[in-house]
Parts: C-alpha cells; structure tokens; sequence
C-alpha cells in the first residue's frame, strides 16, 4: 500500500477568494434570523456570534472566546456583550475583555483579543463588513443600489442556501444567455433569440454585459458594481397581468458560507408608490413569489450539480465575455489584497 503523502499548494489567490474579499461588506443573513438571543453562524471563513441589543441593534463577534475558544453564542447576552458560558468571560462588541468574574484584573481584562465584525441592517438583511483589521474602529457606511433605499422602489428579500462555491452563483447571474435555454418555459422568459451577441459597456463603479440589439425580451443584461458591496442587477420583462411597475428588476449579492455552501440573496424589485405598490406586493406574495422560486429553483440545480473543479476545465466563448471580465478583475483584488502590507 502506497503510504506516502502528497501536498497539494492552494493557489493563494484563490484561497483569498474563497472565504470573501477583505474591506467589503457582505449580506450574511435575512434580520428575520437575528433575535436577542446570540445565534451562530459560518460566514467569510469565520464562524460568528451575532445578536441584537436591548435596543434592537445587531452586534457581530467571532464565536470563539479569547480565553479557551468556547462558543461565545452559547452565552449570555449582555446588549452590547456576550458573558461566555465557559467562564463567564465577558467581550464587548468592539472585541475587548470588559469582565473575567474568575480572575478580576488579569491582564485579559482590557484586552482587545476578538475579531469584531461591524454590523449594518437594510433591506431586511443583515450585514457584516469583512474587515482585514480584525478591530477596526470605523467601518465606511454601507452603500446599497437606489432599488434598496429609494421610496420610489418596493422590493422583497428572497435568501437560500445553495450547495456550492458561491463563484459559481456569480457565474451563473453573469451569465444573461442561460435565461432562453434553462428557464425556456418560464412565464416570462420564453422569448426572445435563441443566438446572440454581447458587449461590455462601462458603468460607474463597474460593468454591464449585455446583448447587442435585444432589451426587454429576455433575461438580456448584467450588471456588476462595486459600492463598497458587490452587487450584481439585472432585469426581467414582465407582461402587464403583472401588475404595475414595468419591468422586474433584480438586485443579488453572494457569500461564502464554507468552499461547498453559498448564501445568495436575491432582491426582487419594482418601481411603484402609492396604490400601485400595494398592488404589486399583493399580486407577488399571491401570484408571483412561487414561480419565481421555480426559477431560482432551475439555477440551484443546475449550479449545485456542477463538479467543484468544473471552472478549471472550461472551454469558454463569447458568450462568457462578462465571466472572463469578472474573475479576471476578482482575481486581481485579490492579488492587491496579498500584496498589502500587513
């Protein structure tokens, strides 16, 4: 028997990519899942205690106590800290050791020896921003699409867990062609040519890759921003039984749970006030939500039944002009992200 031991070197690229870029915010989670008391959950390659404070603000810490490891959400809240169950160690939601009821004034007490994870919550999410310095006193504000903030705009949260690198959920929204093919017999993606050609046309903060000579036919263009959050937007046609509000407008965002598990948060979005925005949202929560998850529910599929190299034997096109595009500018944040000093 063959006993000897192969190492295998990880592309240091890649493995940044992996759990998440630094300095960015991400979604973690729909604020439904975020009561007073702390919950655990893996994100960005951490494993994380988030709750809420007496006055409903959420608070994030690594779920690992600074004294022994133990899982600080296993403790008691205390608003703006958490009292370790292990020993009562208590840690503040800045990362500093305010209390070690066994051994008052020891030198961890003061101390500053927890990552601390700032927390924003907007458009029924929850928020966490991927600091490289893991106590970072100020975080730049979260920045989201006017489809999120604007009162001109109604919109639903739609979160999943999908099975698989959340780059291939990226992949996959970069990707308008599939839309004539995967989601064929859809409500409102059936039209439309079967052949097509892209171009990419510059934005602020990023890039739209889109179909020469086809709008609001199909699933016919991409966009990618940088805001301090990646986002990606596209849009859906949609026929006047409907409801108001024109075309369907998505706004998506995805993060790494762990290299075989993705959160993808999907915003589904239409502009409309007044009657008409009650309208939509009764016409979607009655007619509409269901057929969307069954479309959603083709892409899941599709993507989770990839092979996990799948990426490494492609044989790519023109369509994949966007995705080229993208991992190309991923790749090299994250080559700048290593080349920063520590």
């Amino acid at each position: 028997m063959d006993t000897s031991v192969i190492n295998v070197q990880l592309d240091p690229v890649d493995a940044v990519l992996e759990v998440g870029l630094k300095d960015l915010w991400f979604p973690v989670c729909p604020s439904s899942f975020v009561k007073n008391d702390p919950i655990s959950i893996r994100r960005l390659g951490y494993k994380i205690a988030v709750w809420r404070d007496q006055n409903g603000q959420v608070h994030a810490l690594e779920d690992h106590c600074p004294h022994r490891g133990a899982p600080l959400s296993l403790g008691v809240n205390l608003g703006d800290r958490l009292a370790c169950p292990y020993h009562g160690v208590e840690v503040r939601c800045d990362g500093t050791v305010t209390r070690v009821p066994g051994s008052p004034g020891c030198k961890l007490e003061g101390s500053r020896p927890a990552r601390m994870f700032h927390a924003a919550e907007a458009a029924g999410a929850i928020f966490l921003y991927n600091a490289s310095n893991p106590i970072l006193d100020v975080a730049p504000p979260l920045q989201l699409p006017e489809e999120l903030t604007s009162p001109e705009w109604s919109h639903f949260l739609c979160y999943t867990e999908w099975g698989g690198d959340y780059r291939y959920v990226v992949d996959n929204v970069m990707d308008p062609m599939h839309g004539v093919y995967l989601h064929k017999q859809s409500h409102t993606m059936s039209e439309g040519a079967s052949e097509a050609e892209f171009q990419i046309r510059d934005i602020p903060n990023g890039f739209c890759f889109e179909k020469k000579g086809q709008r609001g036919v199909n699933f016919d263009w991409t966009e990618w921003m940088d805001l301090g959050i990646h986002v990606m937007r596209l849009e859906i046609p949609y026929p006047k039984t409907g409801g108001p509000g024109g075309n369907f407008t998505i706004i998506g965002s995805y993060t790494p749970i762990s290299n075989r598990t993705s959160g993808v948060f999907h915003w589904r979005c239409r502009k409309v006030t007044s009657w008409q925005r009650d309208t939509w949202r009764f016409l979607y929560k009655n007619r509409l939500e269901e057929r969307h998850w069954n479309v959603l529910e083709q892409d899941r599929v599709a993507v989770e039944n990839m092979e996990p190299d799948a990426n490494k034997r492609e044989h790519l096109y023109a369509h994949d002009m966007g995705i080229v595009r993208l991992r190309r500018h991923l790749r090299n944040l994250a080559k700048a992200q290593l080349d920063k000093p520590v």
